[in-house]
């Protein structure tokens, strides 16, 4: 099957702008038509000695989040593992019979077509989490997401799988409460894409010198993912780094004339984040914090704060990169950027 790319846009709102948007309804509809894959998905991770989630880019980082889930809503504890879609291939350890292997593309990569065939040849149980539309991958599962992004730079793709992700871990974790809080993720964004004046906001920090952004937990994901949106939006310098491996080194080169975001939200990271917080504010740089809204020890360091919703802490990627995607967008607007984009060569 062949899908007509839509046509470029030139001007706001770009395709990205739309995705963005999208996202609430997105994910209120992303498990209708997936029901006999995510119970196929539930059956195979529940009897797997080991479950990988491989992908690239954003798949990465959602792979990331994704053993978060499985790890800890899901209860497969030391089961679980995230690695590079390639490096499984090239490196191993290869996948056997009691494997189960979650791959996740938007677009259907090579890299994770060879992937799902190393692990299918291996007996694997293999799960594919994709967009519509993406290249066939032959997995035994396979999970839809939304349709392929017009923009390069993926947004509802992103959370979307994530919240498939987190449907798997309340099934195979057998936990209705934390189902019902996956549920409820939509109506939280979609307030909170209208919380802030995202222009003021990429007015303010968008002739950063250096971004930095920092999270810890299942937000080392967000702070990657929302380093990656900036660059491939904006095409800037920006760099996502774990609040903890930030405080061992990394901070020593913040400047006055960076901006750094931190990603923390209550839980178990949120000391480290504010180790970072205070240690970026002794270099004079400015700081971005998304955090709860009483957090009066993160705001009094920040130069600005966004309150993110109050969610469980498994699901706080999913509306932490919220923001961080439209704050990408409206710099790239503000530098005059095309935030969609650019494809990859295909040679």
């Amino acid at each position: 099957m062949t899908i007509s790319a839509p046509a470029p846009r030139a001007g706001h709102p770009f395709h990205m702008h739309d995705a963005i948007y999208a996202q609430p309804g997105a994910l209120r509809l992303v498990g209708r038509g997936n029901e006999a894959a995510l119970a196929g998905a539930v059956a195979a991770l529940s009897k797997a000695a080991h479950v990988v989630l491989a992908g690239t880019g954003s798949s990465w980082h959602a792979a990331l989040v994704g053993a978060f889930l499985f790890a800890q809503r899901g209860r497969l504890g030391g089961r679980v593992r995230a690695t590079f879609a390639g490096e499984l291939v090239d490196y191993g350890p290869a996948p056997d019979a009691t494997t189960a292997l979650v791959a996740i593309t938007h677009r259907g990569m090579p890299s994770a077509a060879g992937t799902i065939a190393a692990g299918r040849a291996a007996g694997a149980a293999c799960i594919a989490v994709t967009a519509k539309g993406a290249s066939p991958i032959a997995a035994d599962h396979v999970l839809r997401t939304v349709d392929r992004e017009a923009s390069e730079t993926h947004t509802v793709s992103y959370t979307s799988a994530l919240g498939l992700l987190a449907m798997l871990a309340a099934a195979v974790g057998g936990d209705d409460t934390f189902g019902r809080a996956v549920d409820a993720v939509p109506d939280q964004i979609a307030l909170l894409l209208g919380q802030e004046s995202w222009e003021e906001l990429a007015a303010r920090f968008g002739d950063r010198r250096q971004y930095w952004f920092v999270g810890g937990g299942p937000n080392h994901a967000t702070a990657l993912e929302g380093a990656l949106k900036l660059t491939e939006a904006a095409c800037l310098p920006a760099i996502g780094v774990d609040a903890e491996q930030f405080l061992h080194g990394p901070w020593a080169a913040v400047e006055r004339d960076d901006l750094v975001v931190i990603v923390a939200p209550p839980g178990a990271a949120r000391g480290r984040c504010l180790a970072a917080a205070r240690v970026a504010r002794s270099a004079g740089a400015r700081i971005l914090a998304l955090c709860a809204e009483g957090d009066r020890e993160i705001g009094a360091l920040a130069s600005e704060t966004i309150a993110l919703p109050d969610v469980d802490e498994a699901l706080s990627p999913i509306a932490a990169v919220v923001p961080l995607q439209l704050l990408a967008y409206h710099i790239a607007l503000a530098r005059g950027r095309n935030p969609d984009g650019r494809p990859l060569p295909t040679s």
